[in-house]
């Protein structure tokens, strides 16, 4: 059971790293000037990633309890999924949100939170 946590552990660092991937893709996807795409492609997974780090990440200086973080994680994720299926990628954007909410439910039915 510590490797399978150890793993779920792990997937969840991969999951916030494909977050920031994602919003940054958006960011720089579509039909926008050169400077509203650098500034989107990398404000979004900036202002998330500032946000995570302040309020969900382990050390953060202002961690939120379980319920409001989760919340928190799920709501930044949902966004993610979002700016996937925005940029053509609806497949993807699914398949992310169920491993997310799957990696979550593991996350509190092991209190890796």
């Amino acid at each position: 059971m510590a490797i399978l946590k150890f793993l779920n552990a792990g997937l969840s660092f991969m999951l916030e790293l494909c977050m920031l991937a994602a919003l940054g893709y958006w960011g720089f996807h579509g039909d926008k000037s050169l400077i509203i795409k650098c500034l989107l492609g990398l404000g979004a997974p900036l202002a998330v990633a500032v946000i995570w780090g302040l309020f969900l990440a382990p050390q953060a200086t202002h961690r939120l309890d379980q319920r409001p973080g989760t919340a928190l994680a799920l709501v930044l994720f949902g966004l993610a999924a979002l700016a996937l299926s925005r940029t053509g990628y609806s497949r993807l954007a699914i398949t992310f949100g169920a491993v997310v909410v799957v990696n979550e439910l593991l996350l509190l039915a092991w209190q890796q939170w």
